[in-house]
């Protein structure tokens, strides 16, 4: 029986992105690590992720989809650009075959796949994160989102999303024995809340089937009091993210 090349994948951080390279099998056993760990790259470094695969391998043609599933997953928010470079034509083409180049773009070189992750002058994101401790969690939210909104000149955004901020600390307190790692995010006007967590359950909304309207989830009236939700995998557990808009004001 032949043996099969571990999956091995390499981080190097660039002034303006996230740079992986990627070598050995991808498959069945080895999608889940390489989709969730491209995923946590862009949810880290918002301006941009680049995955080199020049060396490696996929048995199955319907494998190389993890690239534009990892790009799904972080369409909505922090929606940054992920690039693939492949340094040999062979594979540059069963890239364009499998239709990953409609999603994911594929360039021949490191330097032509970091042009692309320019964005346009304007659009500056201001991100500040900290890690909640339990003793302190809903109230440390609260204090920490109306401060870095404060600092930004945002704060009537503070009631809102100070809310969606405790709401979705809670659920981690609850349902997880993650310290909950809490993201703050302000870009074009729009505050991102996001809350990072061990656990890889996915987040779901929790209505009581003997409460009633009594019993609503935290989730849903996250829901309610936002643009959009969503969760994303990550190769640590998960990331929950809420985005707010003017119009979600208090």
């Amino acid at each position: 029986m032949s043996s099969v090349a571990p999956l091995r994948i390499t981080t190097d951080a660039e002034p303006n992105a996230c740079v992986l390279t990627v070598e050995g099998i991808l498959d069945g056993s080895t999608y889940r690590t390489l989709r969730d760990t491209v995923v946590k790259c862009a949810l880290d470094q918002p301006a941009g992720v680049v995955v080199d695969v020049t060396r490696l391998h996929a048995p199955s043609p319907s494998a190389w989809t993890v690239f534009t599933s990892a790009r799904w997953h972080v369409s909505t928010w922090p929606d940054v650009p992920v690039a693939l470079v492949c340094e040999h034509e062979r594979g540059r083409l069963v890239l364009q075959r499998n239709g990953i180049t409609r999603y994911v773009p594929v360039h021949p070189d490191l330097a032509s796949a970091m042009a692309t992750l320019d964005r346009p002058a304007g659009s500056v994101r201001r991100r500040a994160r900290t890690v909640i401790t339990r003793p302190l969690g809903r109230a440390e939210a609260r204090r920490f989102v109306a401060d870095s909104l404060d600092a930004w000149d945002a704060e009537e955004m503070a009631p809102a999303a100070a809310t969606v901020a405790w709401l979705l600390v809670d659920n981690v307190l609850v349902h997880t024995f993650s310290d909950p790692v809490l993201i703050v995010e302000e870009l074009g006007g729009a505050i991102t809340i996001a809350v990072e967590d061990a656990s890889s359950s996915p987040a779901m909304r929790h209505e009581g089937t003997d409460g009633g309207t009594d019993v609503v989830s935290g989730l849903a009236i996250v829901n309610s009091l936002t643009r959009t939700w969503g969760s994303a995998p990550t190769s640590t557990g998960k990331t929950v993210w809420a985005v707010l808009g003017p119009e979600n004001r208090l």
